[in-house]
């Protein structure tokens, strides 16, 4: 099975980038951020005709996540309400960000974490507020199944400094602070693990290159699309890579795909 994660940056936008991208790739299961369209206007028909299910939680210019599966999946849930109470949550879930299918048997979540504009900005504060949510929600998911459970999307977070072009005085810096490192460490102390650090220790990949610098050219870029797996999916994982080909096409994403590879039968 191979499941993929792109932040594409406006689904509209880069819509045949996508569906020349399924082709090649043939994926069993997608999952976008930032699709900035609400639900009724998304373009579903391309991809319905590649014959995958579409579950989608938008909304106008901002966020908005999706996920693209094979086959249909018997349960589908939006944002953290769908676990947690609505006193936790609060206006939380305004923002689509959150959105979770069943898949083979895979509970499968799908993330766009807040970027947080600034080091101790009210938007640097909303995101540590939603991380520590977000492992509420996590925690409660975890005990209804706890061995499959796979966590992508872009998280806005560079966990280590080899996530770094150049991590020299990062470390007050948006995306790379202490505080927001330990926020993610804490979700992953939870029994999840990087699929792409099993199979690629070095540093020098990244996931997301800033469009302002022609920094894609240069390979400056952050590693922040991340795919976390249980310890039994880990195990399952036989690759995990970045894609490269959409980031260097005509108006891309700033973002290139993450997918991973696992092999169900390999208990």
């Amino acid at each position: 099975m191979k499941i993929a994660t792109w932040n594409v940056n406006s689904i509209r936008t880069r819509q045949a980038q996508v569906v020349d991208w399924l082709r090649d790739t043939e994926v069993d299961v997608l999952c976008l951020q930032e699709t900035k369209v609400v639900d009724a206007d998304f373009p579903r028909s391309p991809f319905a005709e590649l014959g995958y299910h579409l579950y989608i939680s938008g909304q106008k210019s901002y966020n908005g996540v999706a996920i693209f599966t094979r086959k249909a999946a018997p349960e589908v849930s939006i944002g953290f309400s769908s676990m947690l109470a609505a006193e936790e949550v609060g206006d939380l879930d305004q923002q689509k960000r959150v959105i979770a299918v069943v898949f083979e048997g895979i509970r499968i979540v799908n993330l766009y974490v807040p970027n947080g504009s600034s080091v101790g900005s009210d938007k640097y504060d909303y995101k540590l507020t939603w991380l520590k949510l977000l492992r509420q929600y996590l925690f409660s998911l975890l005990e209804q199944q706890p061995s499959s459970l796979c966590v992508c999307g872009d998280f806005n977070i560079a966990l280590e400094d080899r996530d770094i072009h150049n991590p020299k005085d990062k470390e007050n810096h948006i995306m790379a602070s202490a505080v927001e490192r330990q926020a993610l460490q804490d979700i992953l102390a939870l029994g999840l693990a990087d699929a792409f650090r099993k199979f690629t220790s070095e540093s020098g990949y990244f996931s997301w290159w800033d469009y302002r610098t022609r920094a894609f050219q240069g390979n400056r870029g952050w590693r922040i699309d991340h795919i976390y797996l249980t310890a039994e999916l880990y195990q399952q994982a036989t690759n995990c890579r970045i894609d490269l080909s959409p980031r260097k096409l005509t108006k891309p994403s700033d973002h290139a795909p993450v997918i991973v590879e696992l092999n169900l039968s390999n208990k």
